[in-house]
């Protein structure tokens, strides 16, 4: 199965937001909303940063020609 990028886990993750928002659930499909969403934000998170690494490497101009194929993700 494919990886969801970034915008489809951010709309996941404000989907989740919602239906736990809206008291429709019971206790264990909160849990459970809530473990997904807490893992989803993490990960986001981790990406957000990584790009804004990838970033600052690029507008630091350190004399050399970076490309975002450079910063392969491990």
């Amino acid at each position: 199965m494919k990886e969801k990028n970034f915008e489809d886990r951010l709309k996941e993750l404000e989907e989740i937001s919602n239906r736990i928002k809206s008291g429709e659930l019971s206790l264990d499909e909160t849990v459970a909303n809530f473990e997904r969403g807490m893992k989803l934000a993490g990960d986001l998170e981790k990406e957000i940063s990584s790009i804004e690494r990838k970033v600052e490497i690029l507008v630091s101009g350190s004399g050399e020609e970076a490309r975002f194929s450079d910063f392969q993700e491990e």
